[in-house]
């Protein structure tokens, strides 16, 4: 009976690539069927891409996409284990062509790389807008649309060794290697749920291996800067066991594999994906060993009618100012260069509404008028060391690097013992989101 083994090497753009390298390693050394995948995207993630893409045409795929794929690429082809990935992310065409040049007169140098394009609706002039929101708040550098694992089986089954992305769902990139290896139909909704669910467990990577889950006293993980990237197994009567690589740190549990299972789930009863609607409500997870959990109960139903696209909007700047109040009655004094700040900006700027956080009082449980504050400044003991950070959003960037400026004037204008002044500004990158019929959207398969 077919095994496959399908690892996740990446949850995001920034995770950590050396990782990967002990799955590829782990992959390697197993029977039957491999796959290799890196989850990089993220919803702003695009649109800095496609930033990237209009100012270079060689550019806009993940700004780290080699980073993950470098260390692992031997290992990989030389054992015949695919690597998926949406890394390709605005420009998968380019991308492709740097790792065909890297690849030439080299072992590998027949590779088979094939990119799934198609999710890249910007080009789409009007014939997109009426999908489009009505109103937007901002100029559209992107639009994209979260398409499902029809490509990435194209890809697969016509022998790609790579097989580059750009805005496919993130479970997707498991539902393609496993509807290819079993030759699982689209409209099998259980078989393609079940599919769903291990990306969806592995997406996020090293979230269902112990990171993100850590408590200290509560929810113990061993060896946590050493966390080990997570493997899912899978046989053809739609048996799934999670498990990590070998010699890695980090656990698999029940625990862990059930805060990943409804991790961004709204309705565990109809999660929504391009691919199938995943049934979770009557799933079951059992410890099936050291570092290995069993999932079963996955039902599915037809998929939507409708695919999810996100819109990039450029036009706005990010503004944030820092200082840092310590010793005896430092947070009185932040709180006090906070009403400074308040009246500065009522002064300079009206009509902004700045946020400003008194981080480890008051700052995750803020709130804009300053009830969460004051209830601190009542009950609270007085903290040796308080960081204030003040922030806006406006499209006037010469107007915020004017209030930065005045914040940073609290060195000498504000409160005693003010220091460690950092001041920020940056493009602000904003997104709608909208259903467009799926019949609207075609992925296509290019070859490198």
């Amino acid at each position: 009976m077919t095994t496959v083994h399908i690892g996740c090497g990446a949850g995001f753009a920034n995770d950590r690539p050396d990782a990967a390298l002990a799955l590829a390693n782990d992959l390697a050394a197993r029977d039957g069927r491999r796959f290799l995948f890196f989850e990089l995207l993220a919803e702003r993630t695009l649109a800095e891409a496609q930033l990237r893409r209009l100012a270079d045409a060689e550019s806009g795929y993940a700004t780290r996409l080699f980073d993950f794929l470098e260390p692992v690429l031997e290992t990989c082809l030389a054992a015949g284990i695919p690597i998926i990935t949406n890394g390709g992310a605005a420009n998968p065409s380019a991308a492709a062509r740097r790792l065909r040049q890297q690849l030439q007169g080299g072992r590998f140098a027949a590779a088979r790389i094939a990119c799934v394009v198609g999710d890249d609706l910007l080009d789409s002039g009007e014939v997109l807008q009426r999908w489009l929101p009505e109103t937007l708040d901002g100029q559209v550098v992107s639009v994209n649309v979260y398409t499902g694992a029809d490509g990435i089986v194209q890809a697969l089954d016509a022998g790609a060794d790579i097989v580059l992305c750009g805005r496919v769902a993130d479970p997707s990139l498991a539902v393609g290697p496993l509807r290819h290896a079993f030759g699982w139909q689209a409209e099998d909704w259980d078989r393609i749920a079940l599919a769903t669910a291990v990306g969806h467990l592995l997406e996020c990577c090293t979230q269902v291996s112990g990171g993100y889950f850590a408590h200290p006293g509560l929810k113990e993980v061993p060896d946590l800067a050493n966390v080990g990237c997570p493997i899912a197994t899978v046989q053809a009567d739609g048996r799934v066991t999670i498990g990590k690589a070998a010699g890695t740190g980090g656990c698999v549990t029940e625990r862990t594999v059930k805060e990943q299972l409804l991790y961004e789930v709204h309705d565990p009863a109809a999660y929504l994906t391009p691919d199938v609607t995943m049934d979770l409500s009557q799933a079951r997870v059992r410890q099936a060993g050291p570092d290995l959990v069993e999932i079963e109960g996955i039902r599915g139903h037809p998929r939507p009618a409708e695919l999810k696209g996100l819109v990039g909007l450029r036009g706005n700047w990010f503004a944030e100012a820092e200082i840092s109040y310590a010793g005896p009655g430092a947070l009185a004094r932040a709180a006090l260069a906070r009403d400074v700040l308040l009246q500065r900006c009522a002064r300079l700027a009206p009509q902004l509404t700045p946020w400003i956080d008194l981080i480890g009082v008051a700052s995750l449980f803020n709130d804009a008028r300053g009830e969460w504050l004051q209830q601190r400044l009542a009950d609270a003991r007085d903290p040796q060391d308080v960081r204030l950070r003040i922030s806006f959003v406006d499209a006037d960037k010469a107007l915020l690097e004017t209030l930065l400026l005045d914040a940073e004037s609290l060195y000498t204008n504000g409160p005693a013992g003010g220091g460690g002044v950092r001041r920020h500004l940056s493009e602000s990158l904003g997104t709608a989101s909208f259903f467009i019929p799926r019949t609207a959207v075609q992925q296509q398969v290019e070859w490198f």
